[in-house]
């Protein structure tokens, strides 16, 4: 057995900033009411026809791969997390795979649609290759364009104010050191109030578990199941209970927090730096008052990002290490809670 390292950090993010007071443009909003309910200051937006989920997941790849000191060539298996693939099927995967050009190498490719807490599962299942030694390169992968599904109406904006676009990559390779690496991943879900955070239609559950009217025949018939054209008239989006989704976070994030903790023998004093998913700057807010950490033992950047959901830990991981703030010997700790529900947590000595 060996232990398992983030060997290389790579993110990015579009070059179109879209702020609070642009938004005011197509719903009724302000900057005011949208910091104060969420944090957030500002996103980025990919730009149209041009960049696609996997394309932002490559852009993030390569600079991972680069920082890894591998060549593309070398990555042995890849594992992306998304809940905006570009297609319904293929996944990202093996899209990313021929985006990088290394379809030659036929490694494996694995999506992981996870939403929230996809790039803690994705690092979970790359942490258990490495560390039996099934692969030495595991190329992990969060990455989400929400701009294209989201309502931008006023009766949207709930969502809409919330979600950007960006990717964020790591390269995990095998490590002797066994004081080092990723030391514990925690992995959880409860599916009771799935439909409280929901892309529900279209899907293939032909009205079966929405109580609102779509549109779906009277009858069943081989047609008309799938989409309809109720739902192509007001929209395909998200559905949130945002006040129930905002008590499940703050209850499970401290809980998932202690439990990687406790396995390690370790207390909320030692973590170096914690970075959250970037759900809500409230939420992150609570969490650390709740762990007692200090402001220079959190790393947010939903300000400046808002949730990019799978994107969003390693982006904000990259940027934390960019800057400075995870040095050699440093305890980190990355925590997630989201659709599903599910919820995850890592620790990780640098």
């Amino acid at each position: 057995m060996y232990n398992s390292k983030i060997a290389g950090l790579g993110y990015y993010v579009p070059e179109q900033v879209v702020t609070n007071n642009d938004l005011k443009k197509y719903m009724d909003t302000s900057d005011e009411w949208i910091r104060e309910r969420t944090g957030i200051e500002e996103r980025r937006y990919a730009k149209k026809h041009e960049e696609t989920t996997t394309t932002m997941g490559a852009r993030a790849a390569e600079i991972a791969i680069e920082r890894a000191g591998i060549a593309k060539e070398d990555v042995d298996f890849i594992v992306f997390a998304t809940l905006s693939p570009d297609y319904y099927f293929p996944g990202c995967g093996v899209l990313v795979q021929r985006e990088l050009g290394i379809t030659s190498q036929e490694v494996g490719a694995l999506d992981v649609r996870n939403q929230c807490s996809g790039f803690m599962y994705a690092l979970s299942v790359a942490d258990q290759y490495v560390k039996t030694g099934m692969y030495k390169n595991v190329l992990v992968i969060g990455s989400e364009m929400h701009s294209m599904g989201m309502d931008f109406s006023t009766e949207g904006r709930g969502i809409t104010v919330i979600f950007g676009d960006g990717a964020g990559a790591a390269i995990v390779q095998p490590t002797e050191d066994m004081s080092k690496g990723i030391l514990t991943t925690k992995l959880h879900a409860d599916g009771t109030y799935a439909e409280k955070l929901a892309f529900i239609s279209p899907g293939s559950h032909g009205g079966y578990h929405d109580d609102k009217d779509y549109g779906f025949p009277d009858k069943d018939t081989p047609s008309d199941i799938f989409v309809t054209q109720k739902m192509l008239d007001e929209g395909l989006t998200p559905h949130m209970e945002g006040t129930y989704v905002f008590k499940m976070a703050v209850q499970k994030f401290p809980e998932v927090i202690m439990e990687a903790l406790n396995d390690q023998g370790l207390n909320p004093s030692d973590i170096d730096l914690l970075v959250p998913h970037q759900a809500n700057l409230r939420i992150s807010a609570f969490v650390q008052k709740r762990m007692g950490l200090r402001d220079d033992q959190i790393w947010n950047n939903i300000q400046k990002y808002g949730n990019t959901t799978a994107a969003s830990i390693p982006i904000a991981l990259t940027e934390a290490w960019e800057n400075g703030k995870i040095k050699d010997g440093d305890l980190v700790c990355l925590a997630a809670f989201g659709s599903g529900f599910t919820w995850g947590s890592a620790l990780i000595r640098f």
